[in-house]
């Protein structure tokens, strides 16, 4: 930090189990990537070349080549999974990952329907070869699971190997756990924080208000995912209290 300033709330270093910040890539140049890092680096904690962008990023290598000299994982997102399994080509995802050193990989069924016997077995093979996060819930905002179901998902695919579940939102916050207003759906969170540790979530608050309910309702050290670039640095700032939507939630625990 630049100056000292008490009284702030402690938040987790990296590598962090807790108190992630995933940030999501949708199609940085090389360029905007250095850029991106030289400001936001230090705040973020894993990245994600967004849905199957990297499919179409031109000089792949050499973006991730920029994130690894950095410290920082990347993994593709669910979505390029899904299209490798649909096609029937799931080893050929597994030599992808293999082809661009990639350590994490994401297991989604948001586009598709898997089984989700079949799902946790894709999560037990990718997870002998490198760190999986999976996801739970619909892109599709219409799709509504009940609470008991997010939870049993949730479970099993910690279970089946995955080191943190993702509480699917879509980049634009509008649907899984918000209502396509945006709006938190706040029982089902509530019933979810019941029976699975928070830390194990990351979860997706692409919106500001997003990232600060969670905020306010877990810790400073919440793990929040979607984040755009742009939004590093504020997010920080939110969650260190210095920000006016949380500027006297963490004094009032003083």
């Amino acid at each position: 930090m630049n100056y000292v300033l008490n009284n702030l709330p402690e938040r987790t270093v990296k590598p962090r189990e807790k108190g992630l910040t995933m940030v999501m890539d949708k199609g940085l140049s090389l360029k905007e990537a250095e850029n991106f890092l030289e400001v936001a680096g230090a705040y973020t904690d894993i990245i994600k070349l967004g849905w199957a962008t990297s499919f179409v990023t031109p000089n792949l290598k050499e973006k991730l080549k920029i994130y690894s000299d950095a410290g920082i994982p990347v993994y593709f997102g669910g979505t390029l999974f899904e299209a490798f399994v649909i096609r029937d080509q799931f080893d050929d995802y597994r030599r992808v990952l293999d082809q661009y050193g990639l350590k994490h990989a994401e297991v989604s069924d948001g586009s598709i329907e898997i089984p989700h016997e079949v799902k946790c077995d894709y999560i037990r093979k990718l997870s002998e070869q490198v760190t999986v996060i999976s996801e739970v819930g619909s892109k599709d905002a219409q799709k509504i699971f009940a609470p008991y179901k997010w939870i049993a998902l949730m479970k099993a695919e910690l279970e089946a190997g995955s080191w943190k579940v993702i509480a699917e939102a879509r980049e634009g916050g509008n649907a899984g756990i918000y209502r396509d207003s945006g709006e938190v759906r706040e029982g089902l969170v509530d019933e979810i924080l019941t029976q699975i540790p928070q830390e194990k979530i990351i979860w997706e608050a692409p919106q500001k208000s997003q990232q600060v309910w969670f905020i306010k309702l877990i810790d400073t050290n919440v793990n929040l995912g979607n984040i755009a670039p742009a939004e590093v640095i504020p997010l920080e700032t939110i969650r260190l209290g210095l920000r006016g939507d949380t500027f006297n939630h963490f004094l009032d625990k003083k």
